[in-house]
């Protein structure tokens, strides 16, 4: 019997499907018809307020995808990973606002920098783990899943002054987290079911946030957008070299190009920061846009930037070992 046609596979194959599609459906609606989603009662808790409630499952159930029987080196290329990557975005997210203020430069607001460069795709990271590293690297991602999703960005946000965020907001951020960290690694079946329901709840958290924009705010996204993300793919040429210099010879690869990316969860942020300070709120919609353009790009460059660095790689691995067999046949 030949397989049934299924439109949610089929948006699971394309890169960063599950974040446009869906986001897309709700600047659409928002755009031409915005009353029905002002309907009230279940319909506007959903599709248009829903938001919050929405970011707080993501979170329990990313959570519960964390491992932590998961130690040793995975641990640590997962702590220098993720370290790399928060260090990097918000060294130039601070930068940013240092010298250009809150509306950061050619449009691209030191928000969107921090959300784009310091939460990298998990998904596009393990597939690439799988042909390009081993399993400690793979082992790594129950680690660097914490940057998925606002709470870094708040960290950064917060203690830097570029927002003022309350303590209790960076609580409320982590208390689904923690349950969710909590009872994924006491019941090994709720962990299962937390990762098989990952994609439907980031498919529908993206359709709210999406009714939050309109066609005309997603275009502000574009020329800023395309800068943002070229800005996210040279990343990974960065991440491959200072990667080396924390992992023996013969343990280095070329993984650490593999998170020079956005991760399309990442579109959540602006929206987050926004509820907490309202003095993100003008400019949510367009960094949203400009995050969601980077995650796109990004989900193609990482790919062939890993690819090209794992050849580098192997090449200079061949010099090496040709140079020492030329010592042993001098000797």
């Amino acid at each position: 019997m030949k397989e049934k046609k299924s439109f949610f596979r089929l948006m699971q194959k394309i890169p960063g499907g599950l974040i446009i599609v869906p986001m897309l459906v709700g600047v659409l609606c928002n755009t031409f018809i915005p009353g029905a989603l002002e309907i009230g009662g279940f319909t506007t808790g959903m599709f248009k307020s829903g938001t919050a409630c929405l970011l707080g499952m993501f979170l329990l159930l990313n959570g519960a995808s964390i491992n932590v029987k998961k130690i040793g080196m995975p641990l640590y290329k997962g702590f220098v990973l993720t370290a790399m990557k928060f260090v990097l975005g918000v060294g130039l997210g601070l930068t940013v606002s240092k010298l250009c203020g809150i509306a950061g430069f050619a449009g691209i607001t030191p928000m969107a920098i921090i959300a784009a460069l310091t939460n990298s795709a998990g998904g596009l990271y393990l597939g690439l783990a799988q042909q390009y590293g081993d399993e400690t690297d793979a082992g790594a991602i129950s680690i660097l899943s914490l940057n998925d999703g606002p709470f870094f960005t708040m960290i950064a946000m917060g203690t830097a002054g570029m927002a003022s965020i309350p303590f209790n907001a960076f609580v409320a951020t982590l208390i689904p987290l923690i349950i969710g960290i909590v009872w994924g690694n006491l019941d090994e079946t709720f962990r299962k079911v937390a990762a098989d329901a990952m994609p439907i709840i980031t498919f529908f958290m993206m359709i709210p946030i999406g009714a939050g924009m309109s066609l005309s705010s997603l275009a502000k996204g574009g020329v800023a957008g395309i800068v943002l993300a070229i800005i996210s793919a040279l990343t990974a040429f960065v991440f491959y070299f200072v990667f080396q210099l924390f992992l023996p010879k013969k343990k280095r690869n070329a993984m650490g190009a593999a998170i020079g990316t956005t991760a399309a969860n990442a579109t959540s942020v602006p929206v987050s920061v926004a509820e907490v300070d309202p003095a993100w709120q003008p400019y949510a919609d367009a960094a949203t846009a400009q995050v969601a353009v980077s995650a796109i790009v990004t989900a193609f460059t990482a790919p062939i930037i890993t690819s090209m660095c794992d050849k580098h790689m192997k090449k200079k691995k061949l010099g090496i070992y040709s140079d020492e067999a030329q010592e042993e046949k001098t000797e």
